[in-house]
């Protein structure tokens, strides 16, 4: 009985519910910017860049057959080197590391408190000071 107790104590601290809550946002948010990446700003740039879908970019790798999509070529089996599918999950974790960075930077922002200055030490003896009080001092034994 004292392992389930132990652990409903761990399970119910204020670090792991943050942790949970916040792994389940992050796959919502996800979503959200997979989607705003591929549905939205994929779109446009194919457009810049002349109508290029960046998910069906491939070389084919095992021969002279020459395949207009990517999945025609994995649908006869062929090696591809399907790169555009990479571009497109570094253009997804860009963004979401920009999200988040912003997100951090907002949060940050409003626990910002006004940092007080230090107190200024009060002025005491300089060394100077110290240095003629200990020789005379001396001078006086």
């Amino acid at each position: 009985m004292g392992f389930i107790k132990e652990f409903k104590e761990f399970a119910m601290k204020g670090n792991v519910m943050d942790m949970a809550v916040g792994v389940i946002i992050g796959g919502a948010f996800g979503k959200i910017v997979t989607s705003l990446v591929g549905d939205v700003l994929m779109p446009v740039i194919s457009l810049a860049t002349g109508g290029i879908d960046f998910t069906n970019l491939f070389v084919n790798l095992s021969d002279d057959v020459k395949y207009k999509t990517l999945a025609e070529a994995q649908e006869a089996g062929a090696s591809v080197f399907a790169y555009g599918q990479f571009v497109q999950n570094v253009l997804d974790f860009i963004i979401i590391a920009f999200c988040i960075f912003l997100m951090l930077k907002g949060i940050n922002k409003l626990n910002r408190k006004k940092e007080e200055p230090a107190p200024e030490a009060p002025a005491g003896p300089t060394q100077e000071e110290l240095l003629t009080e200990i020789r005379d001092l001396l001078k006086n034994k």
